[in-house]
């Protein structure tokens, strides 16, 4: 225990204070009197009196016993990502630990790891100001860190845990001192997106704005360096850039879907690492405005549900005519009541039909509205790529039923023209291929696929419909089902257009809600983004992502016994298989509400692997491929990877401390002592100092008398006989 004495004085008097004040002022009273009487020798007995007032007044010196506390100082050891590059980690372990190890009396030291804190960077003065929050300020000597330099969090004044208030009230300031696990200033190179659009059009070419800079010792800007991108690892293309100046790059966008762009620049001689030489950003292809024609036949109740539906959807510019009266059929009515313009016939269906994304034919009934030419290019729009949507209801079993012209020829059912309408109540339910393919799976509140389950009144689930076609020859995929089980919606791929029929015209009693409706605008919305190919929702889609260092990959699939192994090509080069678990249609449900069908079976499969490397990762499953990589956790934390001491040394400069290099040799790092000092230097070539902060607590009191009794009554005596004296030479 180290124990320190101050001193200081104070009083005990022997009798009551107001007994002294009457004596001192009956003895100043009588020097007075007899000064002003000329008497010899009253300031003599004047001094007699007030030293043996000044004994009685107890005189004392005061000594006390403390206890000198130690101080406590902080080792804030950095452990965020950057700090993994080369010999750092090990270099910072075992400074830490040799600190630890060497005792300093009177000095505490506490370690603090700091790890990194999500996407802010390393936050080194954050802890400080939390770790120093529960040590007493007289205690507090001031911190280390054990960093690589780069902190994110450097506050412009010094931190009040720095700057405590001295022993009269003025601040003083408490050392920061930072030690770097390497050999100097080191350099590195950096490429950074500045500008990357989340969403490009398909067809034109979208902007990314780039730049790489350069930093450390002995560089500088305009030096010139290779870029290389890659689009979902196409193949790579090069183009040369200049240090220090934003670069613009044209990327053409040539299919709608995700587009991973990994961009990578060439190292710099002698960089620390590599690893922010290389970004990745992503990007959506869309479609400029998708263009539907809609041809409505005799004015019904659904008409209406195409105009919300279409108008509601910013991206789609409509075309809608509806055919108030056929050519052959006059009732005296004027042209002028019936049409604002005459039907351009010839402008839709000959000179822009290839223009339209897609065309829908809403109980549309021919009777020679339109040529056979004219439906022949409808035919010859869906083989070249565009998309058809048929709704049926009895004019498809009539006199000029489209089944008899060259469209007929792609549509993907063919219904009699003698028994192919039933008029009954039932209720529309989904077909295993419905639960599996993305049109129609997991629509909200889907029915049983038994058909006897679906002729029941269920409550929740879909509204009965009163009408629909029968079918005799079905191609493609069914996805629902009508009375007896007929097929109700059929898809179908013709060449390289798409074909939708719906077998009903009684869709719009679901936006009524008949029976309790049913998820009509989500189901007419994805009948059209499909015949449009929207890669969302394309029977067979295989797609991956990482997260947490993890790859995932989804598959997809309306066959039903889909591929369960796919083969994964991480960025160094190697492919390896990964097997694929189908996922049960009770895994789905939980997640959707569908009621479970076809067997259990969902129609996607998934599979898990790690996946730590940085760059693109390809899966392909034989017919598709998927692009997947992993982001940077924390993009402050690897945007500069240098050892550097240019962010910290103000702080350290302002605060008195000292700033030291380990060197570059994990197996003997240069380890500064530390101690306690009184002067104003508090580092050196090897060592770092914390100042004394006089922290204690008493132990104990003692009082020793100031003037000894026989002292002070010798010298009253001797004032007295000095003045009788002179009294007596008068």
């Amino acid at each position: 225990m180290l124990t320190h004495l101050a001193q200081s004085y104070g009083f005990a008097p022997l009798i009551p204070l107001w007994l002294l004040a009457g004596i001192g002022i009956l003895a100043l009273v009588l020097c007075a009197y007899a000064i002003s009487r000329r008497t010899k020798g009253a300031i003599l007995r004047l001094g007699a009196v007030l030293s043996l007032l000044l004994w009685l007044s107890g005189p004392q010196r005061l000594h006390e016993s403390w206890h000198v506390l130690p101080e406590t100082a902080l080792l804030l050891v950095d452990q965020s990502p950057s700090m993994s590059i080369g010999h750092r980690a090990a270099l910072a372990r075992q400074a830490a630990q040799a600190m630890e190890q060497a005792h300093t009396q009177g000095l505490t030291l506490r370690t603090v790891p700091v790890r990194n804190s999500g996407h802010n960077g390393t936050r080194l003065f954050d802890a400080l100001d939390q770790a120093a929050a529960d040590i007493p300020p007289d205690q507090f000597a001031g911190a280390v860190m054990l960093t690589d330099g780069q902190v994110s969090d450097i506050p412009k004044s010094i931190p009040e845990r720095l700057t405590p208030a001295g022993q009269n009230g003025e601040k003083t300031h408490l050392p920061l001192h930072v030690l770097i696990p390497a050999k100097g200033e080191e350099t590195d190179r950096q490429l950074r997106i500045l500008q990357a659009p989340p969403y490009g059009i398909v067809g034109q070419p979208a902007k990314l704005r780039v730049q790489v800079d350069d930093a450390g010792p002995g560089t500088t800007p305009g030096t010139q360096a290779e870029l290389t991108l890659r689009v979902n690892g196409e193949e790579a293309l090069s183009i040369p850039v200049t240090t220090g100046t934003p670069q613009d790059i044209s990327l053409p966008v040539s299919h709608p879907g995700q587009m991973l762009i990994s961009l990578a620049v060439s190292p710099l001689a002698g960089e620390v690492s590599q690893i922010n030489n290389q970004t990745i950003t992503r990007m959506t292809g869309i479609r400029d405005r998708l263009r539907v024609l809609l041809i409505s036949g005799t004015p019904n109740q659904g008409e209406r549900v195409w105009r919300r539906l279409l108008k509601a959807d910013p991206s789609v510019d409509l075309i809608h005519f509806t055919i108030l009266r056929p050519p052959d059929k006059d009732d005296g009515t004027p042209l002028s009541d019936l049409a604002l313009i005459a039907f351009p016939v010839r402008e839709l269906f000959q000179e822009k039909i290839n223009q339209f994304d897609l065309i829908i034919l809403d109980g549309f009934e021919n009777q020679n509205i339109l040529p056979h030419a004219y439906l022949n290019n409808i035919a010859n729009f869906v083989r070249k790529g565009g998309g058809l949507l048929l709704t049926a209801g009895p004019e498809f079993v009539g006199p000029g039923t489209l089944q008899d012209t060259p469209v007929g020829d792609i549509l993907p059912a063919h219904v009699p023209l003698e028994n192919g309408m039933v008029e009954q109540r039932f209720r529309p339910h989904l077909t295993p291929e419905g639960r599996r393919h993305p049109v129609t799976a997991a629509l909200p509140g889907a029915p049983p696929t038994s058909a006897d389950s679906a002729a029941q009144t269920i409550p929740g689930q879909w509204g009965p419909w009163y009408r629909a076609l029968k079918p005799d020859t079905t191609h493609g995929e069914a996805l629902m089902s009508g009375p007896d089980n007929a097929p109700l919606l059929v898809l179908d791929h013709v060449d390289q257009g798409r074909v939708a029929l719906l077998l009903s015209d009684q869709i719009w009693l679901w936006s009524r809600g008949e029976g309790g409706g049913g998820p009509q605008a989500e189901l007419l919305r994805r009948i059209s983004h499909w015949l449009m190919k929207e890669p969302e929702l394309e029977e067979e889609q295989l797609n991956a992502s990482i997260a947490g260092g993890e790859l995932t990959v989804t598959r997809r699939s309306t066959a039903a016994e889909p591929r369960h192994n796919v083969t994964v090509t991480p960025p160094s080069g190697t492919p390896v298989t990964l097997t694929l678990d189908a996922t049960t249609a009770s895994a789905q449900t939980r997640k959707t509400g569908a009621p479970e069908a076809d067997g259990g079976q969902s129609g996607i499969s998934t599979g898990h692997m790690a996946a730590e490397l940085p760059g693109i990762w390809q899966v392909d499953d034989g017919a598709h491929k998927a692009f997947a990589a992993p982001m940077p956790p924390d993009p402050q934390e690897f945007a500069d990877l240098r050892a550097t001491a240019s962010k910290l040394q103000d702080m350290v400069s302002a605060t008195g401390g000292g700033m030291l290099w380990t060197g570059d040799t994990a197996s003997a790092p240069a380890v500064p002592q530390l101690q306690l000092a009184d002067g104003r230097t508090l580092h050196g070539k090897n060592w770092f100092a914390f100042p004394h902060r006089n922290a204690h607590v008493v132990t104990g009191r003692s009082a020793t008398p100031l003037l000894p009794a026989w002292v002070m009554l010798s010298l009253s005596l001797l004032l007295l006989f000095a003045g009788w004296w002179r009294e007596g030479r008068s």
